[in-house]
């Protein structure tokens, strides 16, 4: 009885991720290196795959470390990436190093932020995104994405905000369908309901413009780098991203580093 729950546990599973993907049997048997008889066989039930192919089959569908462990669990075997916590000596040299990236990084703003938004690190230039913010979004830990699209947040001082706000949305919905997860939805449906609904114009390009922050010394024009850890092999570490700012012009610039200066004077 014991296996044939785990049979029908994997069979469901990639029957699930195969939906997500669009992938057809015989096609994600080819990736795998497989047979569609034999992905038929384990979505049936009728075979109990070994932990190889089930790595090979969970790579072919581009899951995350996380959803790799869950593939794995639901047919039987121990999770094979480890999660350490953020804070724990196994990730010390990851700290180091992107501590360096973040002061490097000055006096432009970079945070490193993990699941759903949350603040994991941050330099000292991201004060200019919690200038007049409500305290309640200020409090550890900080959410990045409520912190940008909330009303007592950032959103009253982007003057683009309607266009800006819903190519942060359709960014996130698109992490949501890579990676179905209920609490995810849950929270872009929140966040949606900060930006209000604007027509596309005719000048629209697909892509986000700058985000124009107002500031109190003027004017901010900020384009957004993403950097993740592609060939991480710690669910923890796979799960952070680095987002760092860039002037979009040489008044931003100038600003940016006009107020490094003051914070350095203080």
């Amino acid at each position: 009885m014991t296996i044939t729950t785990e049979r029908t546990g994997i069979g469901a599973e990639l029957r699930r991720w195969r939906r997500v993907r669009r992938i057809s049997q015989l096609e994600l048997a080819v990736l795998a290196g497989t047979t569609q008889r034999h992905l038929s066989f384990i979505e049936s039930g009728r075979s109990q795959p070994g932990r190889a192919i089930v790595i090979r089959l969970a790579e072919s569908l581009r899951l995350s470390l996380r959803e790799r462990n869950g593939l794995l669990a639901a047919a039987g075997y121990a999770p094979v990436f480890s999660e350490s916590g953020f804070d724990e000596e196994a990730l010390r040299p990851v700290r180091t190093a992107l501590e360096q990236i973040l002061y490097g990084h000055l006096p432009y703003p970079a945070l490193v932020v993990g699941p759903h938004g949350r603040v994991v690190a941050a330099n000292d230039a991201v004060e200019v995104f919690t200038e007049g913010a409500s305290p309640e979004l200020l409090t550890p830990p900080v959410n990045m994405f409520r912190l940008m699209l909330h009303p007592d947040g950032m959103a009253p001082r982007v003057r683009n905000f309607a266009e800006w706000g819903r190519h942060v949305i359709q960014g996130l919905n698109a992490r949501a369908h890579r990676s179905p997860d209920p609490r995810l939805d849950e929270f872009v449906a929140e966040l949606a309901g900060y930006v209000p609904d604007a027509p596309v114009g005719p000048d629209h390009l697909g892509f986000a413009v700058p985000m124009r922050l107002a500031s109190a010394d003027g004017e901010l024009r900020l384009i957004t780098t993403l950097t993740s850890f592609a060939t991480a092999t710690d669910v923890t570490l796979a799960e952070l991203h680095l987002e760092a700012f860039l002037p979009a012009d040489q008044a931003t610039a100038d600003l940016l580093r006009l107020r490094a200066e003051r914070r350095a004077a203080t």
